[in-house]
């Protein structure tokens, strides 16, 4: 990550830069772009001269290197190639997918309609499974060796050096923040011992689905990961109820008709879910001198902020220590009862 807080602002991204990066990829465009959520990068949706309309992506500079970036855009075209709905990257005139403006690396992607879903029931979990299970076998095809790892040392162990560095955390706190979280990256390293890793979405909440005409599409690989497949998984399903181990359930029956899956991970969800919650923290840490920061994220830095992160990271870790190491295929909803099952010589 950048630590030159002035060359990772994007100052020089005026609506012109914008609509002249867009003519460079070959598309005439009208007077018209408008900024899309997005805190880490800035996205910009585009009007062309024919009304139609794309999405400019441009990177925050020093987060990933071109390397890096390109594998993001490897992993998006052989999904479309497979088709997997996801936005495609559109090629520029000489076939790159990744041009420079003042220094900052950005693409042009395919706009796609939707809404992000605002439940899933267990036909959507099912549904959504299945197109899991289909991303999870074209991302296991191939390596992205540049890409970052989900190690307890990349999620836990480096933010907690640079919170030291950094005096980040409240000194009456940091002692039992620092504990909880050392604890659950060391289950994190035992549990993920010997446990295959893939190339993943990494960022697979419903905040980055679309839900259109009951089909779902995959937006936005910015944080694509090489990890353990139950990473995509829980953050899709991040319940700890009945109810969600019911949507689990369904969204594993789909996932199997694509690819099998490693049932032995799922203790691995709640260390995935502390490793996330840190690596969370540094994020809005290291980005605390970008404007927009502070205006979103008023409470962050809070000693109410650090107590609240301290009790939920010390409560997980309980709750890690209290469950199995040994978990099962989650279980099928039991069958509804007929007559047949009251009555032994009951006759149809």
């Amino acid at each position: 990550m950048s630590t030159d807080h002035n060359t990772d602002l994007f100052l020089s991204l005026t609506p012109e830069h914008i609509l002249r990066a867009v003519e460079a990829a070959g598309l005439h465009t009208n007077p018209v772009c408008y900024p899309l959520n997005s805190f880490e990068n800035r996205v910009y949706e585009v009007e062309l001269e024919d009304r139609t309309r794309v999405v400019a992506k441009f990177y925050r500079p020093g987060r990933w290197s071109r390397e890096q970036i390109l594998e993001e855009h490897l992993f998006t075209a052989q999904l479309q190639a497979d088709e997997i709905p996801v936005c495609p990257v559109r090629p520029f005139p000489d076939g790159q997918t990744l041009h420079q403006i003042d220094n900052i690396h950005y693409c042009i992607f395919e706009r796609r309609g939707g809404r992000a879903p605002d439940e899933l029931t267990e036909d959507l979990a099912e549904r959504l499974g299945m197109l899991v299970g289909r991303m999870h076998a074209v991302g296991d095809r191939q390596d992205a060796p540049n890409r970052l790892r989900i190690t307890p040392d990349n999620y836990i162990r480096d933010h907690l050096a640079w919170f030291s560095l950094n005096q980040t955390i409240p000194p009456y706190f940091k002692d039992r923040y620092f504990s909880a979280a050392n604890e659950i990256a060391d289950i994190a390293d035992e549990r993920l011992e010997g446990v295959p890793t893939q190339r993943l979405h990494g960022d697979l909440h419903m905040g980055n689905l679309l839900l259109r005409d009951n089909v779902f599409n995959v937006l936005d690989f910015d944080d694509m990961v090489v990890g353990p497949a139950v990473q995509d998984i829980w953050l899709a399903l991040p319940g700890r109820d009945q109810w969600a181990d019911r949507l689990r359930a369904a969204f594993l029956d789909g996932y199997e008709r694509f690819k099998p899956f490693p049932y032995k991970t799922i203790n691995l969800i709640e260390p995935l879910r502390g490793m996330r919650m840190v690596h969370y923290a540094a994020w809005l840490a290291r980005r605390w001198h970008d404007p927009i920061f502070p205006r979103t994220w008023p409470h962050f830095g809070t000693e109410d902020y650090w107590r609240q992160e301290t009790e939920d990271l010390e409560d997980l870790l309980k709750h890690i220590q209290a469950t199995s190491d040994n978990p099962r295929k989650p279980a099928q909803p039991e069958p509804e009862l007929t007559n047949k099952d009251f009555f032994w010589d009951w006759e149809e």
